[in-house]
């Protein structure tokens, strides 16, 4: 599902909204007070209902005769959704949602690399070649590592030709742009560039199993970046 316009009351109204009831402010089964929201966000009621079908398009209220617009269980949210991914990080770095993306990339992107390397073509090696040049220009320039990297792994999703992979990147982009501010908003850390570089080596050399290794090596290093992150911010 595309994500919505942010910008302008209706986008801070359904971010408010939404970020309450993801961080349980507003509970799972709670009845939402019309009344009360369009008074402390001075919209209309036609302006809040817009808001509420953005959140009910992604499964997080629905509204019921009698009962109004509640929240639905938690079961029901779409979690792969890339607005719904980005709310969670509203706070600040969560930690049990970052561990959960380093599950699906851990699952994922090692197999996405193995069948790329059978069937990328010369315009997806000159796409991860562009990401990589992007990566080493981005070096000190934390706003341009995260889009240098986003790149990367999106045009490594588009290089296996499996167009079910590809549609992964709205749940990796929004997850892994996350941590990588956690990861690139900090003091220096080690070069992204020879990691990330090992993985288009084996796609170019049509090697599978080297792929999928670079892949591996690649994420366990992502772990390790996270928990100097941490370390970092810990003794600030």
């Amino acid at each position: 599902m595309a994500q919505y316009a942010r910008r302008g009351v209706h986008g801070q109204t359904v971010e408010a909204i939404a970020r309450r009831i993801l961080t349980g402010e507003i509970a799972v089964g709670a009845t939402l007070n019309i009344v009360a929201l369009q008074e402390e966000f001075g919209v209309s009621l036609t302006a809040l209902r817009e808001a509420l079908k953005v959140l009910s398009a992604k499964g997080i209220v629905d509204a019921r005769q009698k009962r109004g617009t509640f929240v639905r269980p938690r079961a029901d949210w779409n979690l792969l959704d890339g607005d719904v991914i980005r709310w969670q990080f509203a706070e600040g770095p969560d930690e049990r949602l970052l561990e959960k993306l380093h599950e699906v990339r851990a699952i994922i992107e090692p197999a996405a690399a193995r069948l790329a390397a059978t069937r990328a073509t010369e315009h997806d090696l000159a796409a991860l070649d562009q990401a990589l040049a992007q990566m080493t220009d981005a070096i000190g320039d934390p706003a341009a590592a995260i889009a240098a990297d986003l790149a990367f792994h999106r045009a490594l999703l588009a290089a296996t030709h499996n167009e079910l992979l590809e549609r992964m990147e709205v749940v990796m982009e929004t997850g892994l742009a996350e941590r990588d501010r956690l990861v690139h908003g900090g003091d220096a850390h080690d070069d992204p560039v020879p990691s990330h570089r090992a993985v288009v080596d084996g796609l170019r050399e049509r090697d599978e199993t080297a792929a999928e290794t670079a892949m591996r090596e690649l994420l366990d290093k992502a772990v390790r970046d996270v928990e100097k992150a941490r370390g970092r911010r810990g003794s600030q």
